[in-house]
């Protein structure tokens, strides 16, 4: 199958690679169908999922999409794929940064040769409080800035995931995995992006 006809004058380059398609109708699915795919030795590399919202309006203006309009359309903006856990540990090192800031801050106020012991750690409490306190507001908008990143495309049709595949026995072990986690609407097309 070759790349549909864009009807604009933008190119947009495709490899001659296959590609396997599937839509998702939960965060959920869509994580496992990709841990099964990364266990059977797809590379996360290849496989992709659709870019931000600004990504497609940069792309495609401001025009509305469902994701049945953007499976098979290779000016769809890429993005990889990032996990809950991944979120999660970036969440961490957020509220850890600030929290070890803040922390260092009192604490290297309050090395002098005249504090005590009990007034560093009361120095560091004092300002590692605040700072943890502005690290977990910050990791709450990370969080969900994801979590409506996927919304959003559910909103419009559901989670698109695109996997490059380099032979019939690999279209049919990613079309397996992505139907087996409720993948919708799961093809492949004969080139990619």
């Amino acid at each position: 199958m070759t790349p549909p006809d864009t009807g604009t004058a933008e190119t947009t380059s495709v490899i001659d690679l296959p590609e396997a398609v599937g839509v998702f109708d939960s965060f959920e699915t869509l994580q496992a169908a990709y841990y099964d795919l990364h266990i059977a030795g797809f590379s996360r590399y290849d496989m992709s999922v659709l870019g931000d919202e600004a990504a497609l309006r940069e792309k495609l203006g401001k025009s509305y999409w469902r994701s049945e309009d953007l499976e098979d359309d290779p000016r769809a903006p890429r993005a990889a794929f990032v996990s809950e856990e991944a979120i999660g540990e970036l969440e961490g090192a957020i509220v850890g940064g600030f929290l070890f800031l803040g922390s260092y801050i009192a604490m290297a106020a309050m090395l002098t040769p005249a504090s005590t012991l009990a007034a560093s750690i009361a120095a560091v409490a004092i300002g590692g409080s605040p700072a943890a306190a502005i690290g977990a507001l910050l990791a709450r908008r990370v969080g969900k800035h994801h979590k409506d990143y996927y919304a959003d495309q559910i909103r419009h049709g559901g989670i698109l995931l695109w996997v490059r595949v380099a032979d019939k026995d690999r279209e049919a072990l990613a079309v397996s995995i992505m139907k087996g986690h409720s993948g919708r609407d799961v093809h492949v097309h004969g080139w990619s992006t």
